[in-house]
């Protein structure tokens, strides 16, 4: 068995306040839009044998995470758009773990992989045409108290895609089911 941090954090943790190249925002943008596929390839057609089982002890269930994605994804196109027509709005954040009990949560995964799909096409649409200024416009978090600019959501939006990725596919190749 994996230790805990690495299967908590399978690609590593993300690197806050790190400068941005555009090379990078060109990288972000290219996995933000490849993820409701790779997803979708990986889990679409799991059973609920494999979608109720937890990443990791005392996780989230792949279900879960599925679900969360798509959650935490609207949230971050809605901040997107807020960032690009606000002076520096203030966000709202969520209790992601809350949201992770309700009972969309229970939901069959096809639901929040077809809002992943279509909620990427209109997010990386806008992503894709921003200006170098528009990268450097921002939004404040005050759950985090950190001023973000667009670009830095990019990578730490493509960085979420990837390590809830990495949790299902590592449960996937951990269990035999690849």
């Amino acid at each position: 068995m994996q230790d805990l941090e690495t299967l908590r954090y399978p690609i590593g943790q993300f690197d806050y306040g790190k400068t941005v190249e555009p090379d990078e925002t060109r990288q972000a943008l290219e996995a933000i839009a490849a993820l409701p596929h790779k997803l979708t390839a990986l889990v679409g057609k799991w059973g609920d044998d494999q979608l109720d089982t937890p990443y990791r002890p005392e996780g989230w269930t792949a279900r879960q995470l599925v679900h969360h994605v798509a959650d935490s994804h609207i949230n971050a196109y809605v901040r997107t758009k807020l960032m690009l027509t606000e002076d520096n709005p203030t966000i709202k954040p969520y209790e992601e773990g809350e949201w992770a009990k309700l009972p969309d949560s229970t939901l069959d995964v096809a639901t929040s992989l077809v809002i992943l799909s279509n909620l990427h096409a209109r997010w990386v649409t806008i992503l894709a045409s921003l200006t170098n200024e528009q990268l450097r416009r921002t939004y404040y978090h005050p759950g985090m108290q950190k001023t973000f600019l667009v670009s830095e959501v990019m990578n730490l939006y493509a960085w979420h895609g990837e390590h809830h990725y990495q949790h299902v596919y590592r449960l996937a190749e951990r269990s035999g089911w690849l």
